[in-house]
């Protein structure tokens, strides 16, 4: 069963946050908190900025989850889903539960009138197969960037003399 994830889903978000970095090779840079999840998927008095759904197995246990948020284009003038994180337990692979889970969001962006839904996989991940079989085809034209760290400061200060 896919659904909304609800509040006490956190605990298992979270933990299938860190279980993807690992798996991506990246567990020291995952530093994501129940709190700060908590506070992005349902803030208190405002709309949340991020979303996520939950796969179920059927004795209501969370063995997947696809977490993600709104973009725009400018070209279309329609909203669209950038699918941050799809993760399905090992235990649950093969089971339906990832394509539950895109199908989904295929599903919201049908019914809301969105024209997009994207998402980036490394290249040596063997779930592009499961991606190639949903359709999907990678965009080879687009070069991701990403500006963090340091260099994201050093910008940010810069732009004080470019508003004063």
């Amino acid at each position: 069963m896919i659904r909304p994830a609800r509040p006490a889903d956190v605990p298992e978000l979270v933990s299938m946050v860190y279980e993807l970095a690992e798996f991506e090779r990246a567990l020291e840079e995952c530093h994501v908190t129940a709190p700060q999840l908590t506070a992005a998927l349902f803030p208190a008095g405002s709309a949340p900025a991020v979303f996520c759904h939950v796969a179920e197995a059927d004795d209501g246990t969370v063995i997947g989850m696809a977490l993600w948020f709104l973009t725009y284009s400018t070209w279309e003038g329609v909203h669209g889903i950038y699918l941050e994180d799809l993760y399905v337990r090992p235990s649950a692979r093969g089971t339906g539960a990832g394509k539950g889970l895109v199908a989904t969001l295929a599903a919201v962006c049908v019914e809301r009138g969105y024209k997009r839904l994207e998402w980036g996989v490394l290249d040596w991940n063997p779930a592009r197969q499961f991606y190639d079989a949903l359709g999907a085809e990678p965009k080879s034209e687009w070069v991701p960037y990403r500006l963090s760290g340091a260099p994201l400061a050093t910008l940010a200060a810069s732009s004080r003399a470019l508003t004063s």
